[in-house]
């Protein structure tokens, strides 16, 4: 898309954007902030803990000044807990973390007026080009299931089913293999 201003932060760089990314957040999930799963609260607690990991980036789409999407996420440590609300059943080793094997994109969100432009795939490419890990997962709502086909139109695979919160829906876990590391 034309116009489009793509923006990289570390972790350093949170506080610069981390407004930015909740007014966003907000915006998108107007209709599920009462949940609490779905509060801006618990996304901004969400945002922290991604923010204290090593590999933490995050890159914003901006069309003039105004943001209009966001990718974040970081690489999973040894001790990492992403996996443990995994509900499915998975091959020995295929969910033991080094600290470097796998990216974890926590959130990839458009705002709705450009969904559909390419905007999401520029931003998710834009923060996975020069990672070293060898794959990338994320968490799609299992009542999502054309957002789940976006990304498996990109090459990201099924997974497995996961819970990763009491109190969250369930999720399709999927993997995108790099072919690198």
């Amino acid at each position: 898309m034309g116009g489009l201003r793509l923006e990289r932060r570390d972790a350093a760089g949170l506080g610069e954007i981390r407004q930015q990314l909740l007014d966003v957040y907000a915006e998108i999930y107007a209709d599920r902030l009462s949940e609490d799963f779905h509060s801006t609260a618990r996304f901004d607690e969400r945002l922290g803990w991604n923010a204290e990991v090593p590999g933490f980036a995050a890159v914003v789409g901006y069309l003039d000044d105004t943001p209009v999407g966001y990718a974040y996420g970081c690489t999973l440590q040894e001790t990492t807990r992403w996996w443990n609300g995994l509900l499915t059943p998975v091959p020995d080793g295929a969910i033991t973390e080094t600290g470097a094997r796998t990216f974890a994109l926590s959130e990839l969100m458009v705002t709705e007026k450009l969904r559909g432009t390419g905007v999401a795939r520029q931003i998710h490419d834009e923060l996975l080009r020069d990672r070293p890990e060898e794959r990338v997962t994320l968490l799609v709502e299992r009542n999502h299931p054309r957002v789940r086909a976006l990304y498996e139109s990109w090459g990201y695979e099924w997974f497995g089913e996961a819970l990763p919160f009491p109190d969250a829906p369930v999720y399709d876990a999927l993997i995108l293999r790099r072919g690198i590391g």
